[in-house]
């Protein structure tokens, strides 16, 4: 076969592959401070919040994280610092901002002599959205939220959890890219915190990046792909729930089944001492084990050690 040497054609050059551009985060912060007088709501933070994700912000409550969301927001003007959503900075262009957001805070926020349709209705008139389009677009939301039969109910009507799914509809009637939701599931019963947690999985897989604040760590445990502990006006650790874990160090535990029914967490310093122990386990101990894995631990573990509740809870065990 003749190639394109062998006939004085040079060979074609062929360009390497450009190295991927990192995806700028949709919402970045850095030295972001709210102060009211003496009294710093929010001290400092840096963050970013990649696009796509589902980022959960991790405190209890006054630690800072609804001012947080408000400064993101464009509805509290930060005292130094700065934070920008797609590149925009909120006080310089608020309109730009709200446009880009879908905003649920931590009060549900309906107007309850409405019915559920006139609701909607009225904010897809506030955001000056075509009147063509309505009907169609209420349509989708309503089937989003499970809520399709509630349409003609008085919103005072619903339950707590409906009520929810009707701020959450409200907040998604423009499209927005980013959705900022301040203790969604406060309130709501476990099955209303199971539905919560499905519909905002489906927003994620349909491109949402959402932010999402709650003292319940459970909840955001099953949810996020990424995280920040607050607590004081301060970020004391961001990443990945598995970043966090890591960086939170307190060893690793190693859960092991044995057969008939008896289980046991053993803690390890480290792989080769896991290691060591399976082939202990399996050389030497008369039990037969069924199962080894390492034991996670829970958002609950991850924040008692990163705010360095621990020590302080040790500390005040050896003074008594």
């Amino acid at each position: 076969m003749t190639d394109a040497t062998t006939i004085g054609i040079a060979s074609p050059i062929v360009p390497e592959p450009a190295a991927a551009r990192p995806t700028p985060p949709i919402v970045r912060a850095r030295g972001l401070t709210k102060r009211y007088g003496s009294l710093t709501a929010v001290d400092g933070i840096d963050f970013d919040i990649p696009a796509g994700s589902i980022f959960g912000l991790i405190g209890p409550n006054g630690a800072g994280k609804s001012t947080t969301f408000a400064m993101i927001a464009s509805l509290l003007i930060p005292t130094s610092g700065t934070v920008t959503i797609s590149g925009i900075d909120p006080m310089q262009d608020p309109k730009g901002v709200r446009k880009a957001i879908g905003w649920m805070p931590d009060t549900i926020g309906v107007y309850g002599d409405l019915t559920v349709e006139d609701y909607l209705r009225f904010f897809a008139a506030a955001y000056r959205l075509p009147k063509a389009n309505w009907e169609g677009l209420i349509d989708g939301l309503l089937e989003l939220v499970n809520l399709g039969d509630k349409r003609l109910a008085q919103v005072d009507s619903l339950s707590r959890g409906m009520k929810q799914r009707v701020s959450l509809a409200r907040a998604l009637v423009h499209d927005p890219d980013l959705l900022i939701l301040d203790e969604p599931a406060s309130g709501l019963d476990p099955r209303a915190r199971v539905e919560l947690r499905e519909l905002l999985l489906q927003l994620s897989s349909m491109g949402k990046t959402i932010v999402i604040s709650s003292h319940i760590l459970a909840e955001l445990d099953a949810v996020c792909t990424q995280l920040a502990i607050m607590e004081g006006g301060r970020v004391h650790a961001s990443g990945t729930p598995a970043e966090i874990r890591t960086s939170a160090g307190g060893g690793r535990r190693v859960r092991v089944d044995f057969l008939g029914g008896d289980s046991v967490e053993i803690a390890c310093a480290g792989e080769h001492e896991q290691a060591a122990l399976l082939v202990e386990l399996v050389n030497r101990d008369p039990r037969t084990v069924i199962g080894f894995s390492p034991v996670a631990d829970d958002l609950e573990g991850i924040y008692m050690r990163v705010t360095g509740r621990v020590a302080d809870v040790a500390a005040t065990g050896a003074n008594q």
